[in-house]
């Protein structure tokens, strides 16, 4: 399968794979804006944006706008990471223009009703309220500002109580006038339709959409430190956190890294750390370990949840695992299946179209291009036992490790 890309004057690039096997058309308007580009004052307003965009537009009332797709059978829906924002939609084909229109309508055209905005205002502080009764969710996130103190990487997405009740209808405004910048706008289409016709929808809406830059830079944060953190939950399990800054989205390695993290702790039943706390211990319902690539920096982490009285000796366990990865080099079987495993999972995510169209978005934003598959493999089957080892004792130095535990009080 191939892709094809257009670029606007304004700035404005589309990118788009004809895919013949299926009814269905994704699509998603992808924005190089973040919780990262927010302010002290303005943490939690690029998540209040995504959720106020749904909620009028110059044209559509918020009823509108729900149940323009949906009517259809298609789904609306948005995210907001610590980088990005992205309005997207999937539809029957022949509700392609429906979709298209609607997607730049909410994404350029919002109006931010004072009165929904106080409608909104609770729907996210029970948001808030139902993170924080999930103790993993809260241990990620305040993790994140174990890893980057003081900066806006570190900053809860959603915000703060203090923050989600101070928004009015001029900050949306002044934020997104400081920040939208056509030329970090990336609109992803993968689907059972042509490029041509896709152009046909996507140019007289795109092409009206005036150029806009933004001065704004993002800063790297510099001042980790390795810190240790423990406090008491209403909460029946141990919950620990563990990890330290990593790569960029920029270093050679990081594909490499992906496969050393995937044979640790990735998402298959047999990688090492579930091996030895679930199956041979039985400690933990589930462990992970995730690496998280930015534009300037990264973090591997390392999140499970035990009883109180193991929670000692299962932190033991996964430093065991740890430092057996980093001083035991991989057999050439164990390598082999590693590689086997880490490809044939990117593999399968490549037959999820609605994954692909969004991981279009982003690559084209962060890379520039759209990195090839074949590419990447070729960079994890180069991988040698001594690369991953080195690798190892540079990434998972426990020395350089913080940790997060909460406790049942």
């Amino acid at each position: 399968m191939t892709y094809q890309i257009k670029a606007f004057e304004n700035g404005i690039r589309v990118v788009h794979q004809e895919v013949t096997s299926t009814r269905l058309v994704h699509c998603g308007f992808i924005l190089d804006i973040g919780s990262r580009d927010e302010t002290e004052e303005q943490v939690g307003l690029a998540h209040f944006w995504e959720h106020m965009a749904f909620k009028g537009t110059q044209k559509r009332k918020a009823f509108h706008i729900l149940n323009r797709l949906d009517s259809v059978g298609g789904e609306l829906n948005a995210y907001t990471t610590k980088e990005k924002i992205c309005f997207y939609a999937t539809v029957l084909q022949q509700h392609w223009n429906k979709a298209a229109d609607l997607l730049c309508d909410i994404t350029f055209n919002s109006t931010f009703p004072p009165k929904q905005i106080e409608k909104e205002r609770q729907v996210i502080l029970e948001e808030m309220a139902m993170y924080r009764d999930s103790p993993d969710d809260a241990l990620q996130d305040e993790f994140d500002s174990l890893l980057f103190p003081n900066h806006s990487l570190g900053y809860n997405i959603l915000g703060t109580e203090d923050s989600v009740k101070s928004f009015t209808q001029e900050d949306f405004i002044n934020f997104i006038a400081q920040h939208m910048d056509t030329s970090r706008i990336v609109v992803s289409v993968v689907g059972n339709i042509s490029f041509k016709k896709a152009l046909n929808r996507l140019a007289p809406l795109l092409s009206n959409i005036p150029a806009s830059r933004s001065s704004l830079r993002r800063t790297p944060s510099l001042t980790y430190k390795p810190q240790s953190s423990a406090f008491h939950k209403e909460i029946t399990q141990a919950n620990c956190a563990l990890g330290k800054p990593a790569f960029s989205i920029d270093d050679p390695r990081r594909f490499k890294l992906h496969l050393l993290n995937n044979i640790l702790g990735g998402p298959s039943m047999n990688s090492r750390l579930n091996m030895a706390l679930r199956e041979k211990h039985g400690l933990v319902y589930s462990i992970e370990s995730v690496y998280q690539a930015f534009t300037d920096t990264g973090f591997i982490g390392i999140y499970y949840g035990t009883e109180e009285k193991a929670a000692e000796k299962a932190r033991k366990i996964v430093l065991k695992e740890i430092q057996r990865i980093c001083t035991k080099k991989l057999g050439s079987m164990q390598l082999h299946m590693g590689k086997e495993q880490a490809i044939g999972q990117m593999a399968m995510a490549e037959e999820n179209y609605a994954g692909l169209m969004l991981v279009y978005g982003k690559t084209l934003l962060d890379k520039g291009k759209i990195e090839r598959l074949e590419d990447i493999f070729s960079s994890i089957r180069s991988a040698t036992a001594e690369e991953l080892m080195e690798l190892a004792n540079e990434v998972y130095d426990v020395d350089k490790f913080s940790f997060l535990t909460y406790l049942p009080k």
